[in-house]
């Protein structure tokens, strides 16, 4: 008996213990001193899955990254392991011993917490202390770098800017975000189109790194001197190897948060050398051509050409104007129109722009359009060229002699009376009066169809009205309800333009209830007395105060016209007339 008591107590402490070891909750630090500018990783690890997981406050650190979840399945000759992971990245807030509380979690029905751990933080340290964490890993195989094509260009000369992301071939990028963007003062920029984001290869401070290029952008300074281009900002995860190997023997990787910039960078801004520079200079810089064309030489007066000057070529071709076209007096010039052909790439603007003017001559004659000077500063040479048109002449053949023109156009001999007209442009016609050579006849022409079909879409229209007509004469009763409503309305109207004179308002008065209830109740008029109409109205489920008010404005019409009356009192009388009206209209059945 005391045998089996003993076996029972001894299987029942090996069963608790056995439970008891079967669950795992423990926190994991990378490491337990570091310094105030390092980062601490803690991991809270469970052999079982569970749930309503609460971590601790951390006190004196900054959560940077987290909570990264993370789990494992491995079997182990036929028995299966589990692991469930919570990590953390922490940044301490400052020096000195700290300590990171319970964290707490649920697992089949049983609360589970962590031991406290105690973290020893000292002054900033150029290196780790111990192994790296997985944010050192990621901060030594992540690099963000711009690269500028030229640091010290002129004024208005283009340069790029090119941001790659290095990654080394240990580690890997799963999200990436640009957290901040440059903003480029001083600077005219525009941004290149990348289709699609290529991993390539390249070689980051003598070693094999992979890279993607994420932003172009092509940059003209717009100032001289130290101009600073602010830095890209980006939030990324990075993928790290965390040491463990799956069922598979591949490596496990650990997600870690960073944010990565590619640095401010400076740029020295030259001025544009003073000697040798044109006076019609308008800041143009690259390497261009230039011309001036006309679409014709030879017109008759009042006809129009146009003519086109044009630059073209590789430079800073949207930030300077073109020079302007002049010509004689005597041709009118109107504003131009400005057209650009231009794209940007890495090599900065290639292409065209131009301003093409209308001229209209007014008088017959030869008149010259000078030659046009272009200047700009070649990057090439560093100096400055100027390229200088031909002149065109514009031979206008036919229209007016002017009385003295400009340059070398023909003047008439034959001298002429000057007329005074306060109209300069009187010889030019605002409208006409043309008609057509050839005359079309009426015959089969659209308004001879037009007339003789407009009959026979006319007759049904006309057999509906008919139709209507002849339904609203057989409706007798209704065409006498209707005629009495006209009259009531029009002696209601009578009444109201009488108002002031007393017989004369209340007889209009008197006559529009009259013919209103001879319309409404089909009674005559040698039928017509009180009683009749009250007991008329009130079969009509007319409510009793509205019949004596009818009754009290009938009474009203007969003593007005033996008391006297005032304005005040004719006024009120037809306002309760024509609301007794509208009432007895609704109630009416």
């Amino acid at each position: 008996m005391k045998f089996t008591i003993h076996i029972s107590i001894l299987f029942f402490l090996l069963t608790s213990s056995l439970v008891s070891a079967q669950v795992k909750f423990e926190a994991k630090v990378s490491k337990k001193k570091l310094g105030v500018n390092e980062r601490l990783r803690i991991d809270f690890e469970m052999n079982k899955d569970g749930d309503n997981f609460v971590p601790p406050s951390f006190e004196n650190f900054t959560v940077v990254g987290g909570p990264n979840t993370s789990v494992s399945n491995t079997w182990v000759n036929g028995e299966r392991s589990y692991t469930k992971t919570y990590s953390y990245f922490l940044a301490p807030n400052k020096r000195g011993n700290f300590t990171i509380k319970q964290a707490t979690i649920e697992i089949e029905g049983e609360i589970y917490k962590t031991f406290p751990v105690t973290i020893n933080v000292t002054a900033a340290v150029d290196r780790p202390n111990g192994p790296p964490d997985a944010s050192d890993v990621a901060s030594e195989n992540i690099h963000l770098v711009a690269e500028v094509s030229k640091t010290n260009p002129y004024l208005n000369e283009g340069f790029t800017v090119v941001y790659k992301l290095y990654v080394s071939p240990e580690t890997g990028v799963s999200n990436w975000r640009e957290k901040d963007n440059p903003r480029y003062n001083d600077f005219w920029s525009q941004n290149i189109e990348i289709k699609g984001l290529n991993i390539q290869k390249g070689l980051y401070k003598g070693e094999e790194y992979r890279y993607v290029v994420l932003r172009k952008t092509v940059l003209y300074p717009q100032k001289t001197g130290k101009l600073k281009l602010e830095p890209l900002v980006l939030d990324i995860t990075v993928e790290v190897p965390s040491g463990r190997a799956d069922i598979f023997g591949r490596q496990i990787m650990t997600k870690v948060p960073k944010t990565v910039t590619a640095g401010s960078r400076t740029i020295d801004v030259r001025p544009l050398p003073e000697e040798g520079k044109p006076s019609d200079f308008k800041g143009a810089v690259g390497d261009f051509q230039f011309s001036v064309t006309t679409s014709k030489t030879e017109l008759n007066a009042t006809e129009s050409l146009q003519a086109k000057i044009e630059v073209s070529g590789k430079g800073n071709l949207k930030l300077f104007e073109l020079p302007k076209l002049t010509t004689p007096s005597s041709l009118e010039v109107y504003e131009p129109e400005h057209n650009e052909n231009v794209n940007t790439n890495l090599s900065g603007m290639r292409g065209r722009i131009s301003d093409t003017y209308t001229i209209v001559p007014q008088y017959r004659g030869k008149y010259p359009i000078p030659s046009i000077a272009f200047s700009y500063f070649d990057l090439n040479t560093e100096s400055y060229k100027r390229i200088t048109s031909d002149e065109i002449v514009i031979d206008v053949l036919e229209g007016p002699m002017a009385s003295n023109t400009n340059g070398n156009s023909t003047v008439s001999n034959t001298k002429q009376n000057v007329v005074p007209n306060t109209n300069t442009f009187a010889f030019i016609k605002t409208s006409s009066n043309w008609s057509s050579i050839k005359s079309e006849p009426f015959f089969k022409s659209t308004t001879f169809w037009t007339l003789l079909l407009v009959p026979f879409l006319l007759i049904p229209l006309a057999i509906v009205i008919r139709k209507n007509k002849d339904k609203r004469d057989a409706d007798v009763q209704g065409n006498r309800i209707r005629k009495a409503d006209r009259l009531a309305r029009k002696y209601l109207s009578e009444a109201k333009k009488n108002l002031g004179q007393k017989e004369t308002f209340y007889e209009s008065l008197e006559r529009a209830l009259h013919n209103y209830l001879k319309a409404k109740l089909n009674i005559e008029t040698s039928d017509f007395n009180k009683e009749k109409i009250e007991s008329l109205l009130t079969a009509r489920n007319v409510e009793s105060s509205i019949v004596s008010d009818f009754i009290s404005i009938l009474e009203s019409c007969e003593l007005a016209r033996y008391t006297p009356i005032t304005q005040v009192t004719m006024q009120n009388d037809y306002d309760k007339a024509a609301k007794t009206i509208s009432i007895i209209d609704k109630q009416l059945r």
